[in-house]
């Protein structure tokens, strides 16, 4: 997610239209612009800019992929 807003210890974050609140205590220097990785609602790590626009087109062709052609466990 790129982050978007910074407001002392939390920052709201966005990805193709949506926005969270994220806490930031879990990363260093966190700036406006900057991506992060969130989990469970906290910013885990930065990514550079490269790197984050690659992990989020894996992402959607993940999520464009028919539902019979992804991995499950059963």
């Amino acid at each position: 997610m790129k982050l978007i807003k910074i407001n002392g210890v939390t920052g709201i974050a966005e990805i193709g239209g949506l926005q969270r609140e994220i806490g930031l205590l879990l990363v260093d220097n966190a700036n406006v612009g900057d991506y992060v990785i969130v989990h469970a609602g906290y910013a885990i790590q930065k990514l550079d800019e490269k790197e984050a626009f690659k992990t989020i087109a894996l992402l959607e062709s993940y999520h464009e992929m028919p539902q019979d052609t992804k991995s499950t466990k059963k």
